[in-house]
């Protein structure tokens, strides 16, 4: 099975299965002398594993990582970084029916078409658990941003019909409450309109925004890899995304060019932009304002009320879905995007470093070496 790795710079390729023995990622292309241990890693996994509020899948794991090599004391080496978590709380038993039939919304069909069998517990490669191996690696390249400046601040914008108030903006709710919403009373609501779903046994999207803070200007290419294409692949190579915007998105097809533009300014002998329309960036180079995207999420397929559909002797049936499943997966998505948005971020910033003659010769300058 191709397709398990990603970027060209800061390399990683994900393993394992939903209901295996373990998941992982390998991390190749880490510049050596990062600080790096499991205590910087395990924050980020332990925003996406299951179990910790009433709106998660109550599956219970603790989604501990250990570091298997590319370290010596405390440090990166340069070598390939291996990391492992572990499955701890199978139960594949709840799937065993699955192989008869394809579940709505599901890989299942597809999977069958292109490789004649597939691993129908908990969905394999497909679930959302193979995302473990991108919230590891991405929390590596989002200290590595750190380093350099650059922040991400993600979040859950909207539940189903619920949106955050930016008006009401508030850091400390995105990590306090279980939406991951900045909007306390949006998140109670939210919350309420979820109880709704589950009572009617069915589950609802929404809508994740992602800001990248201090990214300079000049970072991406502007044919095939551009910043937002880039970024665009991250994001939708999450399998629960179904769209991608940057900036005003959708807007700009029904705003006028006079409107949509944005102001250059001169101050204090740097440029900036009076409005930010296009989300940071331009002709597919970041222009140094704050990168705004935002991942629109699917419900999650997995429901408990009646759903018809056919099974592998091609008859129409009638299922019901067991299993522990997320009513919304937005909430535990919302690392997963920034953790992509990290890694591609790495990749385009790597790359960027042969960009002009001056950039090596500064870097291979005797003062330097």
């Amino acid at each position: 099975m191709s397709g398990s790795t990603f970027n060209t710079h800061f390399k990683i390729t994900t393993w394992g299965e939903s209901h295996g023995k373990a998941l992982g990622v390998v991390i190749d292309g880490c510049p050596a002398g990062l600080p790096l241990s499991e205590a910087d890693i395990q924050p980020y996994l332990d925003r996406r594993k299951p179990g910790q509020t009433k709106i998660s899948t109550p599956r219970k794991e603790d989604d501990a990582v250990e570091i298997l090599s590319g370290i010596f004391e405390g440090r990166t080496t340069g070598a390939p970084i291996s990391l492992i978590v572990r499955n701890t709380s199978q139960r594949s038993h709840d799937y065993s029916e699955i192989a008869s039939y394809y579940r709505p919304g599901h890989a299942d069909y597809t999977f069958d078409q292109k490789y004649g069998f597939r691993d129908y517990r908990g969905g394999g490669r497909s679930s959302g658990r193979e995302t473990i191996g991108r919230v590891a690696a991405g929390a590596i390249a989002a200290k590595i941003l750190r380093e350099l400046g650059v922040e991400l601040l993600t979040y859950t914008k909207a539940i189903g019909p619920v949106e955050a108030d930016m008006e009401a903006f508030n850091r400390d709710a995105i990590l306090d409450t279980p939406t991951c919403m900045p909007d306390y009373d949006a998140s109670r609501r939210a919350e309420e309109y979820l109880a709704e779903c589950m009572k009617n046994m069915d589950s609802a999207g929404g809508i994740i925004e992602c800001r990248i803070l201090g990214l300079p200007a000049g970072i991406g290419d502007p044919v095939f890899e551009k910043l937002d294409a880039a970024l665009a692949r991250a994001i939708m190579s999450v399998g629960a995304v179904k769209a991608f915007e940057i900036g005003d998105g959708c807007r700009v097809s029904t705003s006028n060019g006079s409107l949509n533009n944005d102001a250059f300014v001169a101050k204090d002998g740097s440029i900036s932009k009076k409005t930010n329309h296009a989300g940071g960036i331009l002709g597919g180079i970041s222009d140094g304002s704050e990168v705004v995207l935002r991942a629109y999420v699917k419900p999650t397929p997995s429901i408990f009320s009646e759903q018809e559909t056919v099974n592998r002797d091609g008859e129409n049936i009638k299922i019901k879905i067991k299993g522990r499943h997320d009513p919304v997966i937005v909430p535990r998505a919302v690392v997963v995007v920034e953790a992509m948005t990290a890694l591609a971020l790495m990749d385009a910033m790597i790359g960027n470093m042969s960009s002009r003659i001056s950039y090596l010769k500064n870097f291979y300058s005797e003062e330097s070496l």
